[in-house]
Formats: structure tokens, C-alpha cells, sequence
């Protein structure tokens, strides 16, 4: 009945409707596009776009079924993201110890723990739970081990990794237990759309300027495909785009341009971030979950960082008062 319900709920919001449009009618085009840019061009060189489109698609199906369903199934599936996250480089981690396996289990129980406090809506634990007391359980569980080798940087990696994978990507689904806001229809779902949408679009665009126009690099050593025609341009196009679609959230115009503006920013923090730390392991991707793109922290990198940023400033913006 909660299911019939938050359906309904959602085909009677035609913002939250027409953004799912938007998405998958960008997705045909794109698909149809690269399909006859090869039959045209057979030497073009488009295999990675093609490939890119092809995980855009799934992530895409990921986030919408999660605005569609039952909350608490949308709590799962993005609880799920961030454990396969999480798993992914746990099990890629460079020089990893014995000891550091055995302590992997308390960042697994750390999920269920930070989602149920973003499912009944328990800000101030949500926000402390792993900064605070999982900073300070890890590196307990790591002495009590009683293994001092190296164990510096085990009490340094395994808590970053746990904000980086859980913590970050959980915001997303605090955003669907925000209350509502009068005159604000989209809510929760509308602000969940809001961010992922434009972070990846934000990816697509950085990817695509870079690809067209990209002549000066940013940082080669860490990812040599960033340019600087890519970033700006991506910034510039994700700022319009979000602007159109303020619908979906109760900004205002200059609002959803300073945001936007953040978010973009944010997004590619976040890839080079992930990207410095897989130069490190010496690999391209942290999986092959999605074909095309690597694994599910390799599509997710800037949404771990643009997640809790766009949360924290439409928070303080709308609901803490």
C-alpha cells in the first residue's frame, strides 16, 4: 500500500516527470548519435563515448528507479551502491595488512548504522556517526590487534575510505527523508534528481569539451585527459543546465547558478581524487562492474563529494532554522 502510494505520488509530479524525460531522451539521442556517427564514420574514433553512454544508461536506470520506489527500497539500493563502493577499494587497496581485512567488517556494519539514521530522519547522528565515532573506533580496533607495523596509515586509510564511499554517498539518500517545504512539490525525490543529474552531467560535459576542444592539461601526472577547456566548459554548460531545472529544487535563479557552480567544482574534486588514489594502486578502474566506466566507485567518485556539499548548503539554505 506505502508502494501504490509513493507511485502515485510520484506520476502526480510532473517535475519530477519531466526530468526523467529529459535524462533518458538525452541518453536516445546520445545512443543514436555514436550509432550513426559509426555507420557514417567506421574509422571514427567513438568507442569509449559509445561505451560511456552505455554505463550512463544504467546509472541513470539506478537513480531514477530509486526516486520511483518505496523509500526504504530506495534506501537499499543506494545503501548497496555504497557498499559495492566500499568493497571495491577495500579489495584494490595497495599493501593492505592481514589485520587491516579483519577490521573491514566494522566499515561494512557502519552502512546499515549511517542509512537507518538517514531513513528516521536522525541528522545529528547521521553527520557524527562516522566522522566522529568510527574515526575513533577503527584505529581503537586497529591497536587492540596489537600489530604496530604500519598501522599509521591503516588508521589513516580505512576511516577515509569509509567517508569517501559511505559517508559522502549516503547524503544522497538523507535528501529523500527531508521534509517538505510549502510551495516546494518536487521535494526530496525533485532534490535527488537535482544533484545526480547534474553531477554526472557535469562529467559528461568536463569529458566531452575536453575530448572536442582540450589543448592544456590540468594536473597530467594524476589524470591526463583533464584539460583545462574541459573543466571550464563543463562548469559553464552544468551552470546553465541547472539553472533550467531549478523547477526541481526551491531555488531561486542566482541560488541554482552558485550551486551549480559548487557542484561542478566539487564533482571534479572528487574525480581527481579517486583518480590520484587508483595512480597510487596502479590501475585505470576499481572494477568492472559497469561496462565501459570501471566499477561502481569509478561512476560514482563525484557524486561521493558533490553529495554532501549540495546537501550541507541546501540544509543550512532551507531547513535548519
Amino acid at each position: 500500500m506505502i508502494l501504490k502510494f509513493d507511485l502515485i505520488a510520484f506520476v502526480e509530479n510532473k517535475e519530477t516527470l519531466i526530468v526523467i524525460g529529459l535524462i533518458f531522451g538525452i541518453l536516445v539521442f546520445a545512443t543514436l548519435l555514436f550509432w550513426i556517427m559509426g555507420l557514417v564514420k567506421p574509422n571514427a574514433n567513438i568507442a569509449e563515448l559509445k561505451m560511456r553512454t552505455k554505463s550512463w544508461w544504467m546509472m541513470a536506470t539506478i537513480f531514477v528507479v530509486a526516486t520511483v520506489l518505496d523509500p526504504a527500497i530506495s534506501f537499499v539500493a543506494i545503501g548497496a551502491l555504497s557498499f559495492m563502493a566500499l568493497r571495491e577499494i577495500a579489495s584494490i587497496s595497495k599493501n593492505v595488512r592481514e589485520e587491516d581485512r579483519k577490521i573491514l567488517i566494522w566499515c561494512y556494519l557502519a552502512i546499515p548504522v549511517q542509512y537507518l539514521f538517514a531513513y528516521y530522519k536522525q541528522y545529528g547522528l547521521f553527520l557524527t556517526f562516522i566522522p566522529i565515532f568510527m574515526h575513533l573506533w577503527i584505529p581503537f580496533m586497529l591497536v587492540l590487534r596489537g600489530v604496530t607495523e604500519n598501522i599509521g596509515r591503516s588508521m589513516s586509510v580505512l576511516p577515509m575510505q569509509l567517508m569517501l564511499t559511505v559517508f559522502g554517498v549516503s547524503h544522497l539518500a538523507f535528501l529523500l527523508s527531508l521534509p517538505e517545504l510549502q510551495g516546494f512539490k518536487a521535494g526530496g525525490r525533485g532534490l535527488l534528481l537535482f544533484v545526480v543529474f547534474i553531477t554526472e552531467m557535469n562529467d559528461v560535459f568536463q569529458f566531452t569539451w575536453g575530448k572536442m576542444f582540450g589543448r592544456y592539461k590540468i594536473i597530467p601526472k594524476i589524470s591526463p585527459n583533464k584539460t583545462w577547456e574541459g573543466f571550464i566548459g563543463g562548469i559553464i554548460t552544468t551552470t546553465v543546465v541547472g539553472y533550467f531545472l531549478r523547477f526541481l529544487t526551491p531555488f531561486s535563479g542566482m541560488e541554482a547558478i552558485l550551486i551549480c557552480l559548487s557542484v561542478a567544482v566539487t564533482g571534479f574534486i572528487g574525480d581527481v581524487v579517486v583518480s590520484a588514489v587508483k595512480r597510487d594502486i596502479g590501475m585505470k578502474d576499481t572494477g568492472n562492474t559497469i561496462p565501459g566506466h570501471g566499477g561502481i566507485l569509478d561512476r560514482i567518485d563525484s557524486l561521493a563529494l558533490t553529495a554532501p556539499v549540495f546537501f550541507h548548503i541546501v540544509y543550512n539554505l532551507y531547513y535548519l532554522k
